[in-house]
């Protein structure tokens, strides 16, 4: 990571390019985000810099948050995560990051917690086959071999049912649309992970060509 903002996951619509192909997108709501914390490697051994998004009431927050953000001169904040690398450095600690932090085009890294799917089977949970449903076969839609008879055990592991999603999840390269600054909200194509109304990180991809800060954020 080099470059990132904090966001809230609004939902998804579509809209039409100059060309008049569609375009299907996630809209993120990214009110300003305000850096609390910077890190550097003379004082934390790496680069970094803390983003707070969303205020809460002070009265739900702690002692230690209040004077951890009192430091930045703003409210509480229900999201808190860093951005590690030295690019976001040139932000100042109380100073606002915005979504034109990203360039129309960039390829962008979206990371959020997956939604929860509740107790699940192995085929839909790891995709596996199933048997046969007729013909006198009683096996359907069970889990199959559960390892060999040499251990007499099951090995460490081995899929099996088991409650699915609610999981950290990235998903990557993802193309950075549009910014609305009048709303503060960003269209990036494609489906993020995650329910409507959840946070999520936005970051450069990793896999794409080392980032550059826009100008005008620093504005």
């Amino acid at each position: 990571m080099a470059k990132g903002i904090l966001g809230k996951k609004i939902g998804m619509t579509q809209i039409f390019s100059e060309t008049g192909a569609l375009i299907p997108v996630t809209v993120i709501e990214v009110t300003p985000n305000v850096v609390l914390q910077k890190k550097t490697i003379e004082t934390d051994g790496y680069n970094a810099v803390q983003l707070g998004y969303a205020d809460k009431r002070e009265s739900l927050a702690t002692k230690p948050e209040l004077g951890h953000v009192a430091k930045a001169s703003t409210a509480p904040k229900r999201f808190v995560k860093e951005i590690a690398g030295e690019e976001m450095l040139a932000f100042e600690v109380g100073q606002e990051v915005k979504g034109n932090i990203f360039t129309v085009g960039e390829l962008v890294d979206v990371t959020g917690t997956s939604k929860g799917k509740g107790y699940a089977g192995v085929i839909k949970r790891y995709n596996f086959g199933r048997g046969p449903m007729s013909h006198g076969s009683g096996f359907h839609r069970g889990i199959g071999s559960m390892g060999s008879i040499d251990p007499a055990r099951i090995k460490p592991g081995k899929k099996m049912p088991g409650r699915m999603g609610g999981e950290t999840t990235t998903v990557q390269n993802l193309e950075f649309v549009k910014y609305d600054a009048e709303n503060n909200v960003i269209l990036i194509k494609g489906n993020v992970p995650g329910a409507k109304n959840s946070f999520v990180v936005i970051t450069n991809a990793v896999k794409a060509n080392k980032p550059e800060l826009n100008p005008e954020s620093l504005a």
